[in-house]
């Protein structure tokens, strides 16, 4: 089997172009190839496919086989791959995704793709649909206890659930051990990612981020613009201003429209091709579904 690593500021994935090869177990493949010292080393599998709903169609494995919704950093990657490697020329293309059909702008000159922008659509602030076990409209700094202490999370999901947390120094969070246990809290039926935020000024945030099924990670796009989400309903940024947030993995620009829509802007990577062995695959070969 054929692969692509790539990463988009260091959230990396393996992508299968299902155009040409064909998954018929990928969640089994994903915890094998996400392996760091025994296999290839990513934080899931992306799967590029046709789609008859847009121009193409992305399924996303986490590395320990769950199946996510959407990733922000992964929508740029495919939009830099499908362009630099002729499965399209068009520089306006629509994705796909388990969260909805999402709009990418790439930038584009003699054949590269330096930059990528994605309409992210509206962002989900009620509980039910986040989800979130609550009632009420909303969930903007509420109290939630979690290993004896009480933190201050607001909710939202931007495809993916999120719960921010805004911390004074994002350095010292023992992410390793709150991580899980936001992750896997009674209050969220479908587990949840989690960031750690520092409020830098109005324009400027800092970010760790747990994700579930993936542990700490070094970016997360949708993490990063339920961050921004979170911190203008929070009153420390504004609608409609580029706010740039500062992951592990490198910088990402969000704006957080008035009208409740959100769009990323950042760059992709691709790290190197590669060919996995028939021996580590194990069956793993049919038909993608």
């Amino acid at each position: 089997m054929k692969f692509t690593k790539m990463h988009g500021i260091g959230n990396d994935y393996i992508y299968v172009n299902c155009f040409e090869e064909t998954i018929s177990n990928p969640e089994e493949l994903s915890i094998k190839l996400s392996r760091r010292h025994y296999s290839v080393g990513s934080d899931g599998l992306v799967l590029i496919m046709p789609s008859d709903k847009a121009d193409f169609r992305m399924r996303i494995f986490n590395a320990d086989g769950s199946e996510a919704k959407m990733c922000g950093n992964a929508t740029r990657c495919i939009g830099k791959y499908v362009y630099e490697r002729g499965l399209t020329d068009k520089t306006e293309l629509t994705l796909e995704t388990n969260s909805g059909i999402k709009k990418l702008s790439l930038t584009a000159a003699n054949g590269k793709v330096s930059e990528i922008s994605v309409d992210m659509g509206r962002v989900i602030l009620a509980p039910a649909e986040i989800p979130v076990g609550v009632s009420g409209n909303d969930f903007i700094n509420r109290p939630l206890e979690i290993d004896g202490i009480v933190y201050g999370v607001t909710c939202v999901s931007v495809g993916n659930p999120h719960a921010v947390v805004f911390v004074n120094d994002t350095d010292t969070v023992n992410i390793e051990k709150i991580g899980p246990l936001f992750e896997n809290n009674p209050i969220f039926p479908d587990r949840i990612n989690t960031e750690f935020i520092r409020v830098i000024d109005e324009k400027t945030l800092q970010m760790r981020v747990w994700e579930r099924g993936s542990g700490e990670t070094y970016a997360c796009g949708t993490g990063a613009c339920a961050s921004a989400a979170a911190a203008v309903l929070n009153g420390f940024c504004s609608h409609n201003t580029e706010i740039t947030v500062m992951l592990t993995g490198g910088n990402l620009s969000i704006n957080y429209k008035s009208d409740g829509s959100v769009t990323m802007k950042g760059g992709a990577e691709i790290v190197y091709d590669g060919i996995v062995s028939d021996e580590l695959l194990n069956g793993g070969i049919g038909k993608c579904q």
